[in-house]
């Protein structure tokens, strides 16, 4: 971190240092929890406004069509003109989303705020992933890899099993999660307020809404050996959140609200806590040991689909999660390791688009093939192509490790 910056850390008013990583840390876990929640309740939505399975994907993409558009636009912001109020603006967005979901009626209006969470979820991810590296703790030079990789597959769990429960169990299905999320926004407003700056002022920060990718040339070897596994890990992502609670009632008759948040927690609680046991692994074998549970883990689960077992697709589903935990932790701490402090944003919305891309391009392709084809075929081809990627994404790794040790 540059001295000015740090001067300003450790100068402001408000939260100690461990206290702003804790609560940084805390609201990007509530963002992915937002995220995730309205997955459970696609069912509800689709039950009561009669639409089709691809308007619900259509629902699925609008959020992530918004959330690359500002990863685009504002995704290095925060290099230059300060974390905080690039935070501040977001969390106000995304609490303008959770009033429209709560006054949603019909699913145009579900479109609209699903597109501004989009918006407000892009905008924070890349800014809180970079403060996290800002306030890292210099005893534990990876902990703000960790968080980054652990909280969103934590939040979007804990999002969608709550969600579940919710709706299952509590009253105003469709309203009550909201409510709670738009309270969680509250607190981390406050929090953000009570923050320290970690990003001391630059200039350009009118040309750095200009839409573009740009990552120095000297960090695009490493991003472009973790394209592999971040598309492999995140479009299995994309597919547990848009269609795996129908899969859990289309296929496995398991129409349950709190089923279908499971199906997501399933996936997303084993890649968290992963992230969390693997924290002091070595980064190569990280990724080797993500990119192969990603590949066995897919593969177990189809062959649940295929025979009709429950069982089996609940154990692929977690040994895949095991995978996405690593992918995650690998990719993210490496990225948050080579990066100076002015190349983090731009660096960190690079990595959230191509993350974001795989997300939701095969989930939204999938939702219209469920349409023609059936979702048992849809569900069989869209994990084979995971399973490429896993591999592919093995393959990447050993030959980025067979260039490295030669030069070293």
């Amino acid at each position: 971190m540059p001295p000015a910056a740090a001067d300003r850390v450790s100068g402001r008013r408000g939260l100690s240092r461990g206290g702003a990583f804790a609560a940084i840390a805390a609201i990007f876990v509530l963002f992915m929890a937002a995220s995730s929640a309205p997955s459970p309740l696609y069912v509800v939505y689709q039950h009561e406004w009669s639409f089709s399975a691809s308007m619900l994907t259509t629902v699925f993409a609008v959020y992530v069509v918004g959330m690359i558009g500002s990863l685009l636009v504002v995704g290095a912001l925060s290099d230059h003109i300060g974390r905080r109020p690039v935070l501040i603006s977001a969390i106000a967005l995304e609490a303008v989303a959770m009033l429209l979901f709560i006054v949603a009626g019909d699913v145009s209006l579900l479109l609209v705020a699903r597109f501004v969470q989009g918006v407000a979820t892009g905008a924070a991810m890349t800014t809180l992933g970079a403060t996290l590296v800002d306030l890292n703790p210099p005893h534990a030079p990876h902990r703000a890899g960790v968080i980054t990789g652990a909280a969103p597959t934590f939040g979007l769990g804990l999002g969608a099993l709550g969600c579940g429960f919710l709706v299952q169990y509590g009253p105003h299905p469709t309203r009550l999660v909201y409510v709670l999320l738009l309270a969680g926004l509250v607190l981390a407003g406050l929090a953000v307020a009570a923050l320290p700056e970690t990003s001391a002022l630059r200039p350009g920060a009118a040309r750095s809404l200009q839409p573009r990718l740009g990552v120095a040339p000297r960090l695009r070897a490493d991003l472009i050996a973790l394209v592999p596994i971040l598309v492999a890990s995140w479009a299995l992502g994309g597919l547990y959140l848009a269609l795996g609670p129908s899969v859990a009632a289309g296929l496995f008759g398991l129409s349950s609200h709190v089923i279908g948040g499971l199906v997501v927690t399933l996936l997303c609680v084993p890649a968290s806590v992963t992230a969390f046991a693997l924290r002091g692994w070595p980064t190569e074998r990280t990724l080797a040991l993500g990119a192969a549970l990603l590949v066995v883990g897919t593969g177990v689960g189809l062959t649940g689909v295929e025979v009709n077992s429950v069982t089996a697709a609940a154990l692929g589903t977690a040994l895949a999660g095991i995978g996405f935990g690593a992918a995650g932790l690998a990719s993210f701490g490496t990225l948050a390791r080579i990066a100076e402090p002015a190349e983090r944003g731009e660096l960190f919305a690079v990595a959230f688009v191509i993350s974001y891309l795989a997300f939701s391009i095969p989930a939204v392709v999938a939702g219209f093939a469920t349409t023609d084809v059936g979702l048992h075929r849809t569900a069989v081809v869209y994990s084979a192509a995971v399973i490429a990627f896993g591999a592919l994404a093995l393959v990447a790794q050993r030959v980025r490790t067979s260039r490295v040790r030669p030069a070293a």
